[in-house]
C-alpha cells in the first residue's frame, strides 16, 4: 500500500473545524496502518485474530496514555 495523496478541505470550503477537514485523511491513514500491521503479522506467522487483538491492545494503551497526560 502506498501513501496516496489526499486533499484536506480548506477553511473556505465551509468546514467548521480543522478536525472536520482532517478526519477523512485520519481515518484513511488509520485503516491503511492497520492493514499493514495485520499483513506484517500474517507474514510473521501470526493469525489475523491475534494481530487484531494486539492492535486493539495497543490502541487501548495509547488511549490510556493520552488520558493520563490530560489528567
Amino acid at each position: 500500500m502506498s501513501l496516496q495523496p489526499h486533499s484536506v478541505a480548506t477553511p473556505d470550503e465551509h468546514v467548521v473545524t480543522a478536525r472536520e477537514a482532517l478526519e477523512p485523511l485520519y481515518l484513511h491513514l488509520e485503516q491503511e496502518a492497520e492493514a499493514k500491521l495485520v499483513a506484517a503479522a500474517l507474514r510473521a506467522g501470526w493469525s489475523a485474530e491475534e494481530a487484531l487483538s494486539a492492535i486493539d491492545d495497543l490502541k487501548l494503551e495509547d488511549m490510556q496514555a493520552i488520558a493520563r497526560r490530560k489528567s
